[in-house]
């Protein structure tokens, strides 16, 4: 009886201890740049570092509909996500991971928030006009991507592989034309990675887990980037990679599709290289190989289509990474930036994906235990992408990829508690879409 008893305080110690190193970073990489020298803060680029953006208290039409999404989902949540049919969960999980997205958005008000998020002049649709020719686009993409030259890429053009660009031009070759559909498209994809997150967890044997975790994947923080920016359709398409290597566990052909958009992934984002960890992982829990030539195979398809259309992507990783320090990551610190990053991304995952973390960890030791394997490889991801030093600032939106992973480590939280920790990431969530005005 004494050891039953022990383990609940011990989790619960765990919980309150993760958590409270959580807000103990994040409150530092607050204060760190309000304290500091006015010279010093000038360089980090971020007006409300740790966070891309501006201080701003306001509010938007979005205030009281995200208020009304969350309430239900604190209240019933933990419930439905134990009771309802599994395809009913996944259509209603997404549904409400939308809705509360773009409830959010409209906080800052539908221009501002969602329409023209994705028409600033540095941003892909900005490039989208100039792009009569695409093969000539593709030949000539790594060229364009140093600075200081007349026809140089704008800032994110030129920071991903031609993918990211091309999936906007495509998006206005159907008429799909301008901001609010570029966003919506973004929205869709990005917010379906919740799902696919669910779908990977149970193909590898852990459908509890994905039942638990999806009311807080659901209602995250990563939403108020999700809608939106171009990273939250990387992660879509990268999570739905992985939850088709998972599938392939069993289905091994499913593992060519999986390849496919793992191909497409390092084609819009150069450091979803790094999601070769969870893809790991995957086969790991499944104890196989099996997928692994098929996905492969998938993946060169892309590669040669790439390659072939004139495009190498080492080249265009080597120019980036010349760009990168042509601009301002040149002046921003990395005795900041280094620590200051996962401070941001704990503003996206959300104080309770910190409080499932010890027990995550703790369970990784567990053999097949494949839920804490991806949260592990999420957080492997992080720290390679961060020591890099080729993500300074921005990460609450550069590794959403990466983020979707880690939220699964809210599936480790006592069921007992699990209301009180979705009311901390409903209200963290809410108190940053109020007061922080993001660029993202």
């Amino acid at each position: 009886m004494t050891q039953a008893v022990a383990r609940p305080r011990g989790r619960v110690r765990g919980e309150y201890l993760g958590a409270g190193i959580a807000a103990a970073l994040t409150l530092a990489a607050f204060a760190v740049p309000r304290i500091a020298s006015e010279q010093w803060r000038s360089k980090l680029y971020a007006g409300a570092a740790p966070l891309f953006g501006n201080w701003l208290t306001h509010v938007g039409w979005g205030s009281v509909p995200a208020i009304a999404i969350a309430i239900p989902v604190i209240r019933f949540g933990p419930a439905m996500a134990n009771l309802l049919p599994w395809r009913r969960l996944l259509a209603v999980s997404w549904i409400t991971a939308l809705a509360w997205a773009f409830a959010l958005a409209m906080i800052d008000g539908w221009q501002r928030g969602f329409a023209g998020r994705l028409t600033d002049s540095h941003e892909y649709l900005h490039e989208v006009p100039g792009v009569r020719d695409i093969p000539a686009m593709l030949r000539g993409f790594a060229g364009r991507i140093p600075d200081f030259q007349p026809d140089s890429w704008t800032t994110h053009v030129s920071g991903h592989p031609p993918g990211a660009l091309l999936f906007f031009v495509l998006l206005d070759r159907i008429g799909l034309r301008g901001g609010a559909w570029a966003g919506l498209a973004c929205l869709l994809i990005g917010s379906s990675a919740i799902v696919a997150v669910a779908v990977a967890l149970r193909a590898l044997g852990a459908e509890d887990r994905a039942r638990k975790a999806l009311p807080f994947l659901t209602i995250a923080p990563a939403a108020i980037w999700i809608a939106v920016s171009a990273d939250a359709m990387f992660a879509g398409v990268t999570a739905w990679a992985v939850a088709l290597l998972a599938l392939a566990i069993r289905r091994p052909w499913i593992a060519v599709a999986a390849g496919v958009l793992f191909g497409l992934g390092i084609y819009l984002s150069y450091g979803l290289v790094i999601m070769a960890l969870p893809a790991v992982a995957v086969l790991i829990v499944g104890r196989t190989v099996r997928p692994l030539l098929p996905a492969v195979f998938g993946a060169l398809i892309i590669v040669v289509a790439f390659t072939l259309a004139g495009f190498w992507w080492l080249d265009g990783y080597h120019l980036v990474v010349e760009r990168y320090y042509q601009g301002i990551a040149a002046e921003r610190p990395y005795a900041y930036w280094v620590w200051a990053n996962l401070a941001a991304t704990v503003c996206a995952v959300g104080l309770a994906t910190a409080a499932g973390l010890p027990s995550a960890l703790a369970h990784q030791r567990r053999p097949g235990d494949a839920t804490a394997l991806l949260v592990a490889a999420a957080i492997c991801a992080i720290l390679v992408a961060d020591l890099s030093g080729l993500s300074k600032a921005e990460t609450e939106r550069i590794w959403l990829p990466f983020d979707v992973w880690l939220l699964a480590a809210t599936a480790f939280l006592p069921r007992s508690t699990a209301r009180v920790w979705l009311f901390v990431q409903a209200l963290g969530t809410l108190v940053l879409a109020h007061t922080i005005l993001t660029n993202w």
